[in-house]
């Protein structure tokens, strides 16, 4: 036992006010490539300072801290596994062209009269495939952004259909980095985390297309310059044996997640189907990557080198290239250590006794389980305003309220969801935050642009909240898990 004092609401935010303004200074400086490296160091410091704190002011003793920090990092240890096995499945799955037949076949839908629904439609579907929306909007997004211009469509109505779509696609693949951190922070399982927001995320994406699919009416539709959708086409066409043959390993992930299968043993099943779709049907494209060699050995060297480096390939489309030449475990090592350095931060917090000190002060103004989903879903959005990351708007509130939400007797899938459907998808509305900077960039038009028309982003946090006030979707922890 240790006999240690209890910090006040003022010192309690002193490490997190330094940890906000080391992520503002890293945005300024580093911009995009804060979330490689320099927020993880700032996270670390911003550990060592509450460590400090809690070591000569607050009397802690350091074997206390180091328990709580490992204690911490245990309980994201199964979305770190997971993670790592994504990035393999993601490198693995464009290898046995399931990622190619899925963007080749969802690009066929481009019809001049629907663009904007079409649009959304087809980075719901990209986004699915790859778990990343930032991939999503930096490939396809950028060759829609320039057909909707030909067709004298807005800015950011185009933009904002592209993200839309490909924020929905983010937010409910099990092979996205996000989707994987919330149900790890919350202590709820990925799958049934993945169903729960369909109550959410679900009526946001249909209203979603709804809007685009009304908005799109107001636009003539003129000739499309199909040119740029034409060329990706043939070359996916001409590297990758395209058939719905291809979509075997999604199918099957999804028969064994219907049958309950965890979800690292179906994600890893995954994987091994993934690996005997591209044996059989991209045996051609194998033995060109591997310069014409098809020993046993050369096989294996590419299936593994694919697994651990990613996919790569030059197809002779740029746009194709960028889309494609990814994944890998490796490609997951920056957020796996940002997730590791956030789980020390938030276990010193929890050690000094700050991280209780400012849930309660923020709990005593909760009044139920509406205020206390609403107190979550705001707790994400500033976040997102303040530390600019996604990430940390994500496991910051998870480690704040989570105890709450035992308290009021709630499923953590409720408090999952209620950080995907804040934390996820409000960071690209943000300028200054690295969603909002990098697409921005990436799409060439601006955040406040095409705010107003990130329909699903808007509606996302806005129907948590209108469920949680009418108590709709609760889930109460001594309900049977379905």
């Amino acid at each position: 036992m240790h006999r240690a004092k209890k910090p006040g609401l003022i010192l309690s935010l002193v490490p997190v006010f330094f940890l906000v303004f080391l992520l503002i200074i890293n945005v300024l400086i580093f911009k995009d490539d804060a979330t490689g490296g320099a927020n993880q160091v700032a996270l670390l410091f911003a550990a060592f300072v509450t460590g400090l704190i809690g070591i000569f002011k607050l009397k802690v003793p350091y074997h206390h801290i180091e328990t709580k920090i490992s204690s911490s990092i245990n309980m994201a240890l199964s979305a770190l596994t997971i993670l790592l096995v994504v990035g393999a499945l993601i490198g693995v799955w464009i290898l046995s062209g399931t990622v190619p037949a899925m963007i080749y076949y969802g690009l066929k839908l481009i019809n001049p009269s629907v663009f904007l629904p079409v649009a959304c439609v087809i980075c719901c579907i990209v986004s699915l495939a790859t778990g990343s929306s930032w991939s999503t909007t930096g490939t396809v997004g950028i060759a829609l952004v320039g057909i909707g211009q030909t067709l004298g469509i807005a800015d950011g109505a185009i933009a904002g259909a592209v993200i839309s779509g490909a924020y929905f696609g983010d937010k409910m693949s099990p092979l996205s980095d996000t989707t994987n951190l919330a149900p790890a922070i919350a202590g709820s399982e990925l799958f049934e985390h993945i169903r729960h927001m369909m109550f959410t995320s679900g009526p946001a994406i249909i209203i979603s297309i709804i809007g685009f699919t009304i908005l799109g009416l107001t636009y003539d539709s003129g000739s499309m310059n199909t040119e740029d959708i034409a060329l990706m086409l043939k070359t996916i066409e001409s590297r990758f044996d395209i058939s719905f043959f291809m979509f075997i390993p999604p199918i099957a992930v999804l028969l064994l997640v219907r049958k309950k299968v965890p979800a690292l043993p179906a994600i890893a099943c995954g994987v091994f189907i993934g690996v005997i779709t591209a044996l059989i049907f991209q045996r051609d494209m194998m033995i060109e990557l591997m310069s014409g060699k098809s020993s046993i050995k050369d096989f294996y060297t590419l299936i593994t080198t694919v697994s651990y480096q990613g996919f790569s390939m030059e197809t002779g489309s740029a746009t194709v290239d960028k889309l494609l030449n990814r994944g890998g475990m490796s490609g997951m090592l920056s957020t796996v250590w940002l997730i590791f350095s956030a789980m020390v931060f938030g276990g010193t917090l929890d050690a000094t006794g700050m991280l209780a000190k400012i849930s309660a002060s923020i709990l005593h103004l909760v009044k139920g389980t509406g205020s206390l989903i609403g107190a979550t879903l705001g707790s994400c959005i500033v976040l997102n305003a303040t530390a600019s990351d996604q990430y940390l708007a994500i496991v910051v509130p998870g480690k704040m309220f989570r105890k709450a939400y035992e308290k009021y007797g709630l499923d953590p899938r409720n408090l999952s969801r209620a950080l995907e459907d804040a934390g996820t998808v409000t960071s690209v509305l943000i300028p200054w935050n690295s969603g909002g900077a990098y697409n921005a960039a990436t799409l060439g038009i601006p955040t406040l642009t095409y705010l107003p028309y990130c329909f699903f982003n808007i509606l996302s946090p806005i129907i948590s909240l209108f469920l949680a006030t009418m108590n709709w979707t609760i889930i109460k922890k001594i309900e049977e898990k379905s």
